[in-house]
């Protein structure tokens, strides 16, 4: 079936479609060569329409375990080179089989980098992925529906779970967590209570845990005021780290303010300066919203990592409170495990407190 994406400024891109069902979200462009899986099931990318720039997608098929969520939270998917006959040794099945059994609308056969260069001239836009022959009016109606703006409370877990350990209990916050963090959290040790992201602060505490973290998740951190009047609640009561979504509300519950970035950082090969060794690292990164610097420059907090490409804060911490926080994902470690640090140093802190 024919079909192409309609950007909200008006311009159009076209190729084939699978699915053949109509989606609305905000289109972002995604750098990386591989973890096409992975980007499809990170929660992070709830409500928006996801374009590969790396031309082949598909290539080495897909594997449940590679899945960082219960299900893809992706409104849509373009790529240009979509493989049906992966070879690797990993594969269970197709990407295009995936797809369809997700029902995920995507468009294939399609000039991505013409989507990204667009993008990164007009900045993020909504966009529409519709058959190619949609009558004005039908378009008319599909471009009428409002984007949602609590991508948060349709990825958090509905009930509270544990991953039982024998080293300090952590309750998770669950924006929209991604699989690996749990998993790199639980390596060091941690036993894992992940809690629903309306959970209030009283509820968090009445575990006892030796720390809070604050996962991933997505769209607008201002979004979330529940959470953020959570977090300003426990800032003085526990350590506390937070990663991506829970960086950015980490912030806010300080009192610092956040802007939207005009494209985004989304991609596995990004690199961040750790001001405090000198180190650069390449992350993985995820996110449309950055800490504004100015905001942040009265408060009690040194900044701790900046991105190398535009200067924008990726990390900082309390001055005098066991808290901190990272912009990007040591846990996708395309470095590959340079950020482990990060987890380790969660651990100190509780060790510090204990």
């Amino acid at each position: 079936m024919k079909g192409k994406l309609v950007l909200e400024d008006g311009s159009c891109f076209y190729g084939q479609m699978i699915a053949g069902e109509f989606t609305t979200g905000e289109v972002v462009f995604n750098t990386g060569m591989t973890g096409y899986q992975e980007i499809l099931t990170d929660p992070s990318y709830c409500g928006q329409i996801v374009t590969m720039t790396y031309p082949l997608i598909g290539n080495y098929g897909v594997n449940a375990s590679f899945d960082q969520s219960r299900k893809p939270f992706v409104k849509g998917y373009i790529v240009s080179e979509l493989c049906d006959k992966p070879s690797n040794w990993q594969s269970e099945d197709s990407l295009v089989n995936y797809l369809k059994k997700n029902k995920i609308s995507c468009l294939y056969d399609v000039d991505t980098r013409a989507i990204a260069k667009r993008i990164r001239s007009a900045g993020t836009m909504r966009g529409w992925i519709v058959p190619e022959d949609i009558d004005e009016l039908a378009l008319k109606q599909v471009m009428e529906v409002p984007l949602d703006n609590q991508q948060v409370k349709e990825v958090t877990t509905e009930r509270v779970y544990k991953m039982p350990n024998t080293g300090y209990k952590v309750v998770v916050m669950d924006f929209g967590i991604k699989q690996n963090i749990l998993d790199s959290l639980h390596k060091t040790g941690c036993e894992c209570i992940v809690v629903p992201a309306q959970t209030d602060a009283a509820a968090i505490l009445s575990y006892e845990p030796d720390g809070i973290f604050l996962s991933n998740g997505p769209g607008d951190p201002q979004d979330a005021q529940y959470a953020i009047e959570t977090i300003t609640k426990l800032i003085t009561q526990k350590p506390i780290f937070g990663i991506c979504l829970g960086h950015q509300l980490l912030a806010l519950a300080m009192g610092a303010q956040t802007y939207k970035l005009k494209f985004g950082h989304r991609g596995s090969n990004h690199p961040v300066k750790d001001l405090e060794s000198g180190r650069v690292y390449i992350t993985s990164q995820n996110h449309g919203y950055a800490v504004d610097e100015a905001s942040i420059s009265n408060l009690d907090v040194t900044v701790t990592h900046r991105a190398v490409n535009d200067g924008t804060i990726e990390g900082f911490k309390h001055n005098s409170l066991p808290v901190f926080s990272v912009q990007y994902h040591p846990e996708a470690a395309p470095g590959p495990d340079d950020s482990a640090y990060l987890f380790t140093e969660f651990i100190s802190l509780m060790a510090k407190e204990d």
